[in-house]
C-alpha cells in the first residue's frame, strides 16, 4: 500500500481525506489492535464522488469494449501478482486465515478477467418484423452510475462482482466498504489505478453508512445501486429505490439447508460439512447453516464432525497453520454466544465448543461449536446465525426433508449429498434456493448465476446474468422509405 493511499479516499483520479478531516480506527480482530486510521467522509464527498462518476462516465462508455477490457484485464493480473500483499490486508482487517483470504484474491481476479471478456458480449438483437417496411431491433446501454455497497466479510471479491461487470459495459461506479474493512478495497483500488483506470470511473468513499446510502437513493446521478448484505438494509433500500423507480441488485441473508441421505458417505461428508460451516467462522451468506442428517446416519455423521471440529486450529489468520481465525468483531462474538444460550435454554445440547476460546487473552476467538436436540423454533434455526454454529438435525423422509428446508423466509444456497440420480433432481426442484450444490459444498463461480430467492435477494451477480444487471435494453424500431 503506497503513502499516497494509507487510510483515504479515492475521489475524481485522487486519493484524498474525508471534507471535515475525520478519522476512524481500523481495528485487527485477533489482536483488537488499531491497525491504522481511516480517514470518514461526509455527505460532500459522497456527492463529490457520484458528480465525479457522472463526468467520467461521457467518455468511458464511448470507449470500445476491448478497451476497457485492457483496464480489467490488467486489474486481473496485478492482483495476482500482488496476491500475498492482498491478503495479508484482507487478514489484518478481517481476520481470516491467509490461505482463505489468497483464495478470495483469486476469485476476485477472475472475475475481472471473466467480465473483461464477457462485456463483449453485451448483444443485441435483430428480431423479425411484422409489418412491411419496418425494421426491429435492440441494442445495449450502460444503466448510469452504480452505487456499490459491499460487507466486511469477503472486502474484496463482494466488491469485485459489482465494479467488474459496471466497468466492462461502459458504467462508472462510487464504492463503499464496510467501515471495519476498508483497506482492502484500498489495495484493489491501487491495482485498477495502475491497470489505467480514468479518473472518475472508479471511486471509494467511506462514511457512515445511513448517509451514503441515503445519498445513492436520492441523488438521481445514482442510477442503481448494487448492496450485499443484510435482508434488513436491503428491504429499505427497495423502500427508498421506489421514489426515482431506481434499480437496485441485492444479495441478502441466507440460512442454507445441508441435507445428507443415507447412501452418502457419512464420514466423508461430515469432514466437508464441518469445512464448509466454518469456513470463515461460518461468517459467509452461502454458509451451510442447519444440517439435516438422515437418521440411519446421523450418528456416525454427528461422531466425525464432532472430531474434525476438535481438530481444526483456531489462531491468528497470519500465523501458518491457522485453519480458523478470529471472528470480525465483538458484537459477531456476542451473538454467536446469544444464539447457543437460546438453543441451550430451549433444550438444546452442546457436544463441542460453545464459548469463547480460552488459549487466547486478547481477540475475538471463538470455539467451533456443534448442537443437537433442537427445538424447531431455536434461534439459530429460524435468523441467519452467521457464527461458528452447527446444528445438527435427523429426518426420514425426503419430502419432509424438504418441507423444513423450504422452512424459512430465505432461499440464497441448499446443499444436498446424496448418490441418488432421482433424490437429486427431486431435491434441485423442491429446493427453494438460488444457488444448489449436489455434492458440491463450494458451488459459487465466475461463470455462473449467483443470488437467491424469496428474501434472498433480488437479481443475480456473476454470469451472463451478471452483466445484464448493469444494462439496459433499448427497443429501436425503423420505418424504412420507399426507393
Amino acid at each position: 500500500m503506497s503513502t499516497d493511499s494509507l487510510g483515504k479516499m479515492y475521489i475524481d483520479g485522487q486519493w484524498c481525506e474525508s471534507s471535515d478531516g475525520k478519522r476512524v480506527p481500523v481495528v485487527n480482530p485477533a489482536t483488537e489492535e488499531t491497525i491504522r486510521e481511516m480517514t470518514y467522509g461526509t455527505q460532500a464527498d459522497v456527492k463529490r464522488a457520484l458528480e465525479a462518476a457522472s463526468r467520467a462516465m461521457k467518455t468511458w462508455m464511448k470507449q470500445t469494449a476491448w478497451d476497457r477490457a485492457k483496464v480489467l484485464k490488467k486489474t486481473a493480473d496485478l492482483m495476482r501478482e500482488r496476491a500475498d500483499s492482498l491478503a495479508r490486508t484482507i487478514t489484518m482487517e478481517q481476520g481470516k486465515p491467509v490461505p482463505e483470504a489468497k483464495g478470495e484474491v483469486l476469485a476476485s481476479a477472475d472475475t475481472f478477467e471473466w467480465f473483461a471478456e464477457e462485456g463483449k458480449r453485451a448483444y443485441g438483437q435483430v428480431i423479425p418484423n411484422s409489418v412491411p417496411g419496418k425494421r426491429h431491433m435492440t441494442i445495449k446501454h450502460p444503466v448510469g452510475v452504480v452505487g456499490g455497497i459491499g460487507p466486511w466479510n469477503f472486502p474484496i471479491m463482494l466488491q469485485a462482482r459489482k465494479i467488474a461487470p459496471a466497468l466492462a459495459v461502459g458504467c462508472t461506479i462510487v464504492c463503499k466498504p464496510a467501515p471495519s474493512t476498508p483497506l482492502s478495497l484500498i489495495a484493489l483500488f491501487e491495482c485498477l489505478i495502475d491497470a489505467g483506470v480514468p479518473a472518475g470511473v472508479a471511486n471509494f468513499v467511506t462514511g457512515d453508512a445511513e448517509m451514503i446510502g441515503q445519498e445513492f437513493l436520492t441523488n438521481r446521478i445514482c442510477r442503481k445501486i448494487s448492496f450485499t448484505g443484510s435482508t434488513k438494509v436491503g428491504k429499505l433500500l427497495m423502500r427508498g429505490a421506489a421514489d426515482q423507480v431506481k434499480r437496485l441488485s441485492l444479495e441478502l441473508g441466507g440460512h442454507a439447508p445441508f441435507i445428507v441421505f443415507p447412501d452418502a458417505d457419512p464420514e466423508v461428508v461430515a469432514k466437508a460439512a464441518v469445512r464448509g460451516k466454518f469456513r470463515n467462522n461460518g461468517q459467509v451468506c452461502i454458509s451451510p447453516s442447519r444440517f439435516f442428517v438422515h437418521e440411519k446416519i446421523a450418528a456416525r455423521f454427528t461422531e466425525v464432525a464432532i472430531e474434525t471440529a476438535r481438530s481444526l486450529k483456531l489462531g491468528n489468520g497470519l500465523d501458518s497453520g491457522t485453519e480458523i481465525g478470529p471472528m470480525f468483531e465483538k458484537r459477531a462474538m456476542d451473538n454467536a454466544i446469544n444464539l447457543i444460550g437460546d438453543a441451550t435454554q430451549r433444550g438444546a445440547t452442546v457436544l463441542t465448543g460453545g464459548k469463547r476460546c480460552s488459549t487466547f487473552d486478547r481477540g475475538y476467538f471463538f470455539e467451533p461449536t456443534i448442537l443437537r436436540d433442537l427445538p424447531p423454533d431455536a434461534k439459530v434455526l429460524t435468523d441467519e446465525p452467521f457464527a461458528p454454529v452447527m446444528p445438527i438435525l435427523d429426518f426420514s423422509k425426503i419430502e419432509d426433508v424438504i418441507a423444513q428446508a423450504n422452512n424459512t423466509p430465505y432461499g440464497l444456497a441448499a446443499y444436498v449429498f446424496t448418490n441418488d440420480l432421482s433424490v437429486s433432481w427431486k431435491m434441485a426442484e423442491g429446493l427453494e434456493a438460488g444457488i444448489i450444490g449436489i455434492n458440491d459444498p463450494v458451488p459459487a463461480t465466475t461463470q455462473c448465476p449467483f443470488g437467491g430467492m424469496k428474501e434472498s435477494g433480488y437479481g443475480r451477480e456473476l454470469a451472463h446474468e451478471g452483466l445484464e444487471a448493469y444494462l439496459e435494453t433499448k427497443y429501436v424500431s425503423m420505418q424504412l422509405r420507399d426507393a
